[in-house]
C-alpha cells in the first residue's frame, strides 16, 4: 500500500513514512494511493475476532509494510484490558426508538480519541525505535483529542507532545486531564482564540519545510492518517456486532447507518473509508453542533467556514469547529482525485472566503452516502433527557447530538448506530441542567480536578510558538 498527497506533491510513501509527517510537504492531506476493499467472505471470516485481532486485521490493509506479527503485538497493546477494561472494548447499547449507541468511550481518557490514539502511540514508538529518529508532535484539540494523545504518548522515549489548546473552551474536566500531567515530555499551550486558531498555527508550522525537518514535528491530530485508519475498524466492528443476529445468508446485504458527531470531520471521514473497504454502511449521518458549516455544505453544496469570532462557544465543545481539516479528503474523491482541482477549490476558498460546489450536491447522498443534520442546545438537554428517563443511560452533549440528528434520519428495516464520543462525566453543567444532577465520577477522577495544572498562555503567534518548540524540542 502506497500513500500520496491529495494536492499531488508528495512520491507515493509507506505507511511507516507517512505516520510520522502528518501534512504532506505540499501542504495536503496524505491518503492511500487506492483505497484496499475486501470481499464478503473476508467480512464474515472476522466475525469471530476479538477487538485487536480485529485492528490487525483492518489496519494491515493499509500498514502492508509493517510485519504482521509486529502488527498485531501494537494492536494487543493498544487494545489491552488495562486500556479498554469493558468487556468486548466497543460495547453497543440500545437506546429507546430504535437506535442502538455505539460505545467508545471505555478508554484511557474517556472519550472516542481513545481508540486511534492508543494505537497511534503503540506505532509511532515502533517506528521511532526502527529509525533512530525523535519526535516532536505539534497537535491542536478542541477538548479530547488532546487528553487522548498525551495519555497514548506520556512518558515514550523520543517524542514530545506540544498541545495547542483554546483559552476558555473546554470543559473543567477536559483541562484538568491535560492539564495536571506532568510528565516532561508533555508541554501544554492555551492560545488566545479559538479551535480554527490553534489548527491554524499548526498548519502554519508543519507548513514551514525547514522548521518541520529541524525540530522534526510530526502530527496526531486527525489530520495524521494513521488515526483515520485506526478508527475505520470500530466502523467494521460495529456492523459486525449488528449483523450478529442476521441468519448467516442474509448478513452480505444487511446494511446499516451511522450517525457521527462531527467537528473536524475525521471520524465520519474514516466510516467513508470502512464503506470503500466493503462494511455495508447505507448512510453516515453528520451532526454538527451550532458551528454547523459541515451541515450547511453537506445540504447546499457550498463551502463557507467561519472566522474565529463567528465560532460559538457551545455545550458540545469539542465539535466547536469551522474549518473541518479533513474535508479536504472528501473533497479530493469527489473531485476525482484530480489534484489540480483541488489546489483550485482552495485558492478559490483563500480568496473569496467559500467555495461552490452545488453542482455535486446531489453526489454526496447518491454516490458517497452522507446525510446531515444540526442540534441546537436546547436540543441536547432535551435529547439527554429523554434518553434517560426512557432507558436510565446518560449520554454526553456531544452523543446527544447525534442522537438527535439520527431519529431525523432513520429509514424503516435500517438500523440506526450512533456513536458515543465520550463519558458524560466530563461534561457536568448540562447533565445536572438535564437531568439534575450529575453523573457520577469515580474518586479517583474527581481528585484529578483538585490537582494543580501545567499551561503555557501564548498569544495568537506562530513565532512565539516556533520559539517555545524549538528551547524544548526532543532531539
Amino acid at each position: 500500500m502506497q500513500f500520496i498527497s491529495t494536492r499531488g506533491g508528495l512520491e507515493p510513501s509507506e505507511f511507516s513514512a507517512i505516520l510520522l509527517e502528518g501534512l504532506a510537504p505540499d501542504g495536503g492531506l496524505v491518503v492511500p494511493a487506492e483505497l484496499p476493499r475486501v470481499d464478503a467472505a473476508t467480512l464474515e471470516s472476522w466475525r469471530s475476532l476479538d477487538y485487536a485481532g480485529l485492528a490487525t486485521e483492518v489496519i494491515s490493509r493499509f500498514a502492508t509494510d509493517i510485519p504482521r506479527a509486529d502488527l498485531e503485538a501494537m494492536c494487543r497493546a493498544a487494545y489491552s484490558a488495562e486500556n479498554f477494561p469493558t468487556e468486548g472494548v466497543v460495547p453497543l447499547t440500545e437506546l429507546d426508538g430504535g437506535i442502538t449507541l455505539v460505545g467508545l468511550s471505555e478508554g484511557p481518557t474517556f472519550a472516542f480519541k481513545d481508540m486511534a490514539m492508543q494505537f497511534l502511540g503503540q506505532s509511532l514508538e515502533y517506528v521511532l525505535a526502527r529509525t533512530g529518529r525523535a519526535l516532536n508532535v505539534l497537535g491542536a484539540t478542541s477538548g479530547d483529542t488532546g487528553s487522548a494523545a498525551e495519555y497514548a504518548l506520556r512518558g515514550k522515549d523520543r517524542v514530545a507532545v506540544f498541545m495547542l489548546s483554546p483559552q476558555g473552551r473546554m470543559s473543567a474536566f477536559q483541562r484538568a486531564q491535560m492539564y495536571s500531567l506532568t510528565d516532561d515530555n508533555i508541554h501544554n499551550i492555551a492560545v488566545e482564540g479559538v479551535f480554527d486558531d490553534c489548527q491554524n498555527l499548526v498548519k502554519e508550522l508543519s507548513g514551514d519545510l525547514a522548521f518541520k525537518q529541524q525540530h522534526q514535528l510530526g502530527t496526531v491530530n486527525s489530520i495524521n492518517l494513521g488515526r483515520i485508519t485506526a478508527q475505520t475498524v470500530y466502523y467494521v466492528w460495529s456492523w459486525l456486532r449488528a449483523s450478529d443476529a442476521v441468519a448467516p445468508e442474509q448478513r452480505a446485504g444487511f446494511e446499516i447507518s451511522v450517525t457521527v458527531p462531527s467537528g473536524n470531520f475525521g471520524n465520519i471521514l474514516s466510516g467513508w473509508y470502512a464503506k470503500q473497504l466493503g462494511v455495508p454502511l447505507r448512510r453516515l449521518v453528520l451532526a454538527a453542533n451550532e458551528n454547523n458549516v459541515l451541515d450547511d455544505f453537506f445540504r447546499t453544496g457550498v463551502y463557507r467556514p467561519r472566522s474565529a469570532a463567528n465560532t460559538h462557544a457551545t455545550s458540545s465543545p469539542s465539535m466547536d469547529i469551522s474549518k473541518a481539516s479533513n474535508l479536504e479528503r472528501f473533497i479530493f474523491e469527489l473531485v476525482g482525485r484530480d489534484a489540480d482541482r483541488l489546489r483550485g477549490l482552495w485558492t478559490e476558498l483563500s480568496e473569496r472566503g467559500e467555495f461552490d460546489l452545488s453542482h455535486e450536491q446531489a453526489r454526496f447522498a447518491d454516490e458517497f452516502g452522507f446525510a446531515s443534520g444540526t442540534s441546537t442546545h436546547a436540543d441536547r438537554v432535551a435529547t439527554i433527557r429523554a434518553v434517560h428517563e426512557a432507558t436510565g443511560v446518560t449520554i454526553d452533549p456531544h452523543t446527544a447530538d447525534g442522537v438527535k440528528v439520527a431519529r431525523e434520519h432513520q429509514e424503516a428495516g435500517v438500523p440506526m448506530l450512533v456513536l458515543e464520543t465520550a463519558q458524560p462525566a466530563k461534561f457536568p453543567e448540562i447533565v445536572v441542567e438535564a437531568l439534575g444532577a450529575a453523573a457520577p465520577l469515580p474518586d479517583d477522577l474527581a481528585a484529578m480536578l483538585e490537582l494543580p495544572q501545567h499551561v503555557t498562555e501564548m498569544a495568537d503567534d506562530a513565532e512565539a510558538l516556533r520559539a517555545f518548540i524549538a528551547e524544548r524540542a526532543t532531539a
